[in-house]
């Protein structure tokens, strides 16, 4: 049997569905962030801006309190990057994505500055010290340099953070508060060991769930890990198969939802750096290539987005630092008068949401030249 064809905007209101950004959902902020497989979470703020667009009546206080007793989480894991995942997610998903980790090692100047050193002798030592207590990232590369004074102490610390499950401890990551990196690994924080053979088929049918349907190379670009066909192949029987306008196979779980195309979709404001706009290598079934190319541009930024009939129609970027807080919307394009009446809704709300507060609030348009 021929697999079935679906369109982009087919396949934009699935994502969008699986996001939560279709209708904002009854569940837990936990309940959210293991549904989504984590929230990438360079930056302290995204992951509650990417709760609050996903999850009814998201109080940012809840996931304050998630990373205080320890049920989440902000630890390296898909394609090299932090994200947000759950204590039960990070002990799964660091191990498996430890693969990752060692190839950005080898092909970095931080690798490179070791020399001969082997990387095992660096962490080995930097377990040795974090076992004494957590360490910023500059006393870790401080306390390693006595030992290795010929190498960069930059290298020696992003050795050890490549290649040992270290997470970043609170306040990091708190609502309202401030604080940098205080490392710790994650077996001592969360008093367990990491998975010793982690289930990469468990973790891929998870992405179909979120993020599917997907083909090969999606699933790569979301973990970062390679040779998946292997793993899909081994899951196609219990697979549904279709193809995108291009006649890529795509694959998906059977009972995930696949909305009519004609489903209508509300505005929505996706955080930076949202896994939405950066989990699949076709991304067409939520922004047109020019749009990708524009947000990939930033240097290395991922801005917020805002979509719009389910597509990424610009960016936005909000300022409540005054008595008067501000959101600017750079829309890619001219809006009409309805989607932009559309955006001030719900930008408002946002700007209560980030504020907590009655101030006065404005929502201002701006065009890309």
């Amino acid at each position: 049997m021929s697999a079935a064809p679906l369109s982009r905007r087919a396949l934009g209101r699935a994502v969008l569905a699986r996001q939560l950004l279709a209708e904002r959902a009854t569940m837990t902020a936990l309940e959210a962030v293991e549904h989504l497989v984590g929230l990438q979470a360079q930056a302290p703020k995204p992951p509650y801006f990417g709760l609050w667009s996903r999850v009814a009546g998201f109080d940012p206080e809840e996931l304050s309190r998630l990373l205080q007793d320890r049920a989440v989480v902000r630890i390296p894991v898909m394609r090299g990057t932090v994200h947000l995942v759950s204590d039960r997610d990070a002990v799964q998903l660091r191990p498996l994505t430890q693969p990752v980790y060692e190839r950005v090692l080898r092909s970095s100047r931080h690798g490179k500055a070791l020399g001969g050193l082997d990387p095992r002798q660096v962490t080995d030592a930097a377990r040795e010290l974090l076992a004494q207590g957590p360490r910023t990232p500059k006393e870790l590369g401080e306390q390693l340099g006595a030992r290795w004074p010929d190498i960069d102490p930059d290298a020696l610390s992003m050795t050890a953070r490549y290649l040992l499950p270290l997470v970043q401890l609170p306040p990091r990551g708190l609502w309202g508060r401030s604080g940098g990196p205080v490392l710790d690994t994650v077996e001592s924080w969360l008093g367990r060991p990491l998975a010793v053979e982690p289930c990469v088929e468990t973790v891929v049918l998870r992405y179909l769930g979120a993020f599917g349907p997907a083909s090969v190379r999606d699933a790569q670009t979301w973990s970062g890990l390679t040779r998946l066909s292997e793993v899909l192949e081994r899951l196609r029987p219990q697979l549904r198969v279709f193809r995108d306008e291009n006649g890529t196979e795509l694959f998906d779980l059977p009972d995930a939802p696949r909305p009519s195309p004609d489903t209508p979709l509300p505005a929505r404001f996706v955080a930076e750096y949202d896994n939405l706009v950066l989990s699949h290598a076709d991304r067409t079934r939520v922004m047109d290539d020019d749009v990708r190319a524009s947000l990939a541009s930033r240097n290395g930024q991922v801005p917020g987005t805002v979509l719009l009939d389910g597509r990424v129609r610009g960016t936005w970027k909000a300022d409540t630092s005054r008595k008067a807080a501000r959101l600017t919307v750079t829309s890619f394009g001219a809006l009409s008068k309805k989607e932009q009446a559309e955006l001030e809704e719900e930008g408002e709300r946002l700007l209560r949401f980030a504020t907590g507060d009655d101030r006065p609030r404005t929502v201002a348009f701006e065009e890309t030249p």
